[in-house]
């Protein structure tokens, strides 16, 4: 039994059972219960519950009026991860909450809640394999509360490139996996080559796809942007971003990889380090954003900016972008010097040129079906865009704020329209910048 504290309180933990016991069900990406009048009398009342299951980890919240204290420990024989809530009763929002979770969900086979003693609720989560749980707290933040959250990561945490390998080519794979190959020769398709001298000529003979890491804007508890009609931004990039891929997917010699295909929270620089162990040819990330103006409308293209943002428009819209780590909730204390060795200011100037090039393609793209917010690529400093040898950009498909726009931007025939001129204008860099003609930079790892 592996035992951890956290939160405010520091009363002993007592090992017995619930006496009534109750399941977990995410009935979709999430779910939130409002609390109910039995709830009052606790000293902190819950207000929600929500879960976000996906691929990579799988995240439960409760929010709450008051800061919330806990504990936690795991137990295995079978696998468990205990944690209990301090302050509050068991009231409807855990008594009531559906009685099983999804069977797609790869870690939690099942919750149990109850109450464990005067003014502490215990959670039992009982899981399909061990895991390595994060669970923090997050101070009010944008239009949530306190919040607990409880992050359940796989003990080996799976490499996207050798996934991506086994999908293109299971064979070799499973070959190298065996011991009668190498997966090392399987992943040099995927993997830039450093000492060609004449990429003109080798680019016919180049057994290798492109790839490009599309990663769709927000995602699971920090939704974006809100249109008037209530649109979310999380909701549509996914969609535009899934559209992307379909059609790279569909070009000769090339490939698209999302950083998140479902609604859940991925931290920015996440998404940046997925795309380096991917080696990604290229990083392209879809947003739909908001600004105070309503009237604010048309498309634009971002690419990292060392010298402060083109505008002042540029310098707001980035610093909302960047909030999203606060609003989506990242457990600052599980983080190491990975972080800030990845988030690195650029500082290759082939990389800053490869990111301009790309964003005059597309932007030149975007301009046939959609008015353009500036007819020139914007700099600002948007975290996102910080990978220091990967050409990237952030486009903004239109502003959701605006009613027109966030009436089109839900529109799938529009969307397709976007997707596709994105994809028009990656298609185009690539003609004239073959991936081959660049060097990579050794690994920051």
């Amino acid at each position: 039994m592996h035992r951890t504290t956290g939160g405010a309180s520091s009363s002993p933990l007592n090992a017995g059972e619930p006496t009534r016991r109750h399941f977990l069900k995410a009935a979709g990406a999430t779910f939130a219960m409002l609390v109910s009048p039995l709830g009052q009398a606790a000293g902190t009342t819950l207000v929600a519950v929500r879960v976000w299951p996906a691929e990579d980890y799988t995240r439960i919240t409760l929010e709450s009026k008051a800061e919330i204290g806990f504990k936690y420990f795991t137990l295995d024989g079978p696998d468990r991860l205990v944690v209990d809530i301090e302050g509050i009763e068991f009231d409807s929002v855990i008594k009531h909450l559906p009685d099983r979770i999804t069977a797609e969900d790869p870690f939690i086979k099942l919750v149990r809640a109850g109450r464990n003693r005067p003014g502490v609720v215990r959670v039992v989560v009982e899981l399909k394999q061990p895991v390595k749980p994060q669970i923090f707290t997050l101070q009010p933040v944008g239009a949530y509360g306190h919040r607990l959250v409880v992050d359940l990561y796989p003990t080996v945490e799976a490499d996207p490139l050798l996934a991506l390998i086994e999908k293109d080519n299971p064979t070799d794979a499973a070959r190298g996996a065996n011991g009668q190959g190498d997966v090392a020769q399987a992943s040099d398709r995927s993997t830039v080559t450093r000492h060609s001298r004449n990429p003109a000529a080798e680019r016919d003979k180049m057994d290798r796809l492109v790839t490009v890491a599309i990663d769709p804007g927000h995602g699971g508890e920090d939704p974006g942007a809100v249109g008037r009609r209530g649109s979310y931004e999380k909701h549509v990039t996914l969609m535009i971003a899934r559209r992307l891929k379909k059609k790279i997917d569909a070009q000769p010699g090339m490939r698209a990889v999302l950083t998140r295909d479902g609604d859940y929270f991925v931290p920015l620089y996440k998404r940046v380090t997925k795309a380096r162990a991917l080696r990604a040819d290229l990083f392209v990330s879809i947003h739909a954003d908001a600004f105070v103006r309503p009237d604010a409308r048309g498309s634009s293209v971002f690419v990292l900016s060392q010298r402060g943002a083109s505008s002042a428009a540029a310098r707001w819209l980035a610093k909302r972008e960047n909030d999203a780590d606060l609003i989506g909730g990242v457990n600052i204390g599980g983080q190491d010097g990975h972080l800030a060795r990845t988030l690195l200011d650029l500082s290759q100037t082939a990389t800053l040129n490869d990111s301009m090039k790309v964003g005059k393609a597309v932007l030149e793209r975007l301009g046939d079906i959609n008015t353009l917010h500036k007819a020139h690529v914007e700099h600002a400093g948007f975290a996102v865009l910080k990978a220091p040898d990967i050409p990237s950009i952030l486009v903004e498909t239109a502003f959701i704020s605006n009613p027109e726009e966030e009436r089109r931007l839900n529109n799938r025939k529009y969307q397709d329209k976007m997707a596709e001129a994105i994809m028009e204008g990656l298609k185009s860099y690539f003609d004239d910048n073959p991936p081959l003609s660049r060097v990579r930079v050794a690994s920051l790892d």
